[in-house]
């Protein structure tokens, strides 16, 4: 009895086995005229991408609408004291800030032999002396100096006081 079990389990595992074999080559064969078949579609349609282009508008000088941006000029508000120099007016074009006025005072005199009248003056909040190149009473004249300024002073800013 024991040799006829050990007959039938030895069956059983080839029989397996067999199976396995046989149904993994048909895999393998749809698998590979799969591959044939998108292969032969490759080369059947060329695969080309052409850059998209958009067109570009004509358009005359006279047409062309220049927009200033003067309205969305950003604008710090800070409660300071003027502690040499003019009376700042509503807008300050703030090129140094500094935590020592003798810092201040160096920024000062250089605008000052470029022709400028600058003010120098103090957040005590923030316990900063600012150095203000010049001040308007217009926002638009405040940013074209500022974007004038930023030529040497690439980070010059708008300072309004509180």
């Amino acid at each position: 009895m024991k040799k006829t079990l050990v007959f039938c389990l030895s069956l059983c595992a080839l029989a397996a086995f067999t199976s396995c074999g046989s149904s993994e080559s048909a895999y393998k064969k749809a698998y590979e005229k799969a591959k044939a078949q998108e292969a032969a579609q490759q080369s059947e349609e060329p695969q080309t991408t052409a850059p998209v282009v958009t067109p570009l508008e004509q358009k005359s000088s006279t047409e062309t609408t220049v927009v200033d941006n003067v309205d969305n000029a950003v604008v710090r508000q800070e409660n300071y004291s003027v502690v040499s120099g003019p009376v700042v007016k509503n807008f300050g074009v703030v090129v140094g800030s500094f935590s020592l006025r003798a810092n201040a005072e160096g920024v000062q005199n250089t605008l000052r032999n470029a022709g400028y009248n600058p003010s120098i003056v103090f957040n005590q909040e923030r316990n900063l002396y600012r150095v203000v190149a010049a001040s308007y009473d217009s926002k638009a004249d405040a940013v074209n100096s500022r974007n004038t300024l930023r030529a040497k002073y690439a980070d010059a800013w708008l300072l309004f006081k509180k």
